[in-house]
């Protein structure tokens, strides 16, 4: 008996995985018997990118080919997949296709395995697949590294939560860099007006990667600081800035993590590696901002690749801060990407505002982005399945 390497193929406008088997039939004495080749194409629909959301039914076609040809109708396809249940899990061909539908529970990476049979012979293939846990609605995550002004910034903010209730609105309050001894008087005004308007407020705080070159007992000053000079009717969480993503600082970040929770439990701490970490920082933080980037890059995000550990996680736990998003349509798109089951993202800013990573210039945080009001509104219409309001 001798199996060939399995092969990626696509097919029927779907997304599959193919495996080969040869084996020698049966025959009268002194005779050859022909080969009996099967092949197998496991699909699920290519729309989705091979992510999908837990208990929403999914459609499996299985493509069975024998010695070349369309397998003759009735050939029988076993599905299985650990924490997913088919229906019918055992299937028959026709036109040399066979369809179920696949309704699963346990969010990530998960392998479908299908088995056909015939003339003695049996071949297996296998697709991987991404499943989320259905999600939340969509947040705005607004780092808020400016001073208030009338009828700009902290008030735009605090006039959007008012008015569009349906979309939380977290500024990201970041006086002095977060190194403070008093706290900014009309900072602090704005932040009120902010909460009092259904906003919420978090405080900044750089870590410097965990290396040590900012102490423990300097971010934990921090930390104390905010709960008590802006108070904690204003702080609802604490942004950790400059975050590591390699798993050898996880300790550094387990303390801090465990400091604020031990000040407060319904603190919501938010980490910023600015990129992918390593799996184990989930267990640090309970949003992690999991890409920082132009808009144009982020098209290009696909935790497929190298981070499938992010499906387990629920969208809400998940953040992009997206700038150089030069126009309304670009901060639409941005909005719509991180909306999907690939991009996985719940809680979501996108900006004008210009920064170049190789040379350092620009600031994309100094104020709100042109388009504020749109993105508002595109926000809510993403919520409630309505069309996206125009540019």
């Amino acid at each position: 008996m001798h199996r060939p390497p399995k092969t990626l193929l696509r097919s029927l406008g779907l997304l599959g995985a193919a495996a080969l088997l040869s084996a020698c039939g049966g025959g009268g004495a002194g005779t050859d018997a022909p080969a009996t080749s099967i092949q197998i194409t496991v699909a699920t629909p290519t729309s989705s990118g091979g992510v999908f959301e837990v208990q929403t039914p999914v459609a499996v076609q299985t493509q069975v080919q024998i010695n070349g040809a369309a397998a003759a109708d009735g050939t029988q396809v076993n599905l299985s997949m650990p924490g997913g249940v088919f229906s019918p899990a055992s299937t028959t061909t026709r036109n040399g296709v066979a369809t179920s539908s696949l309704t699963a529970a346990t969010p990530g990476a998960q392998t479908i395995t299908a088995n056909a049979q015939a003339n003695g012979t049996s071949a297996s293939a296998t697709q991987t697949i991404y499943l989320r846990p259905l999600p939340a609605k969509l947040e705005i995550l607004v780092p808020a590294y400016f001073v208030p002004s009338s009828g700009t910034g902290w008030s735009q903010m605090a006039a959007s939560a008012a008015g569009t209730p349906g979309v939380r609105i977290t500024a990201i309050l970041n006086p002095s860099n977060g190194v403070f001894t008093t706290a900014n008087a009309p900072l602090l005004g704005a932040a009120r007006d902010l909460v009092s308007s259904g906003g919420s407020v978090v405080g900044y705080v750089y870590t410097r990667y965990g290396n040590g070159t900012r102490s423990m007992a300097d971010i934990k000053t921090n930390i104390d600081r905010y709960l008590t000079l802006y108070g904690r009717d204003v702080i609802s969480g604490i942004f950790l800035d400059e975050m590591a993503s390699d798993a050898r600082q996880i300790d550094f970040y387990r303390e801090i993590y465990s400091y604020i929770k031990s000040k407060d439990a319904t603190l919501r701490v938010m980490g910023n590696p600015g990129t992918t970490p390593a799996e184990v920082f989930a267990t640090v933080a309970d949003l992690l901002v999991t890409f920082e980037g132009t808009a144009a890059d982020y098209q290009n995000y696909d935790p497929r690749s190298r981070s499938a550990w992010l499906y387990a996680l629920p969208n809400a736990r998940q953040s992009a801060l997206v700038h150089n998003a030069d126009t309304c349509a670009a901060m639409q798109a941005a909005v719509r990407s991180a909306a999907s089951a690939r991009f996985n993202a719940g809680v979501v800013y996108a900006t004008d505002l210009r920064f170049n990573f190789s040379t350092g210039v620009g600031n994309p945080w100094a104020s709100l982005p042109t388009y504020w009001a749109s993105l508002v509104s595109t926000v809510q219409a993403v919520n409630t399945g309505s069309a996206l309001p125009t540019c």
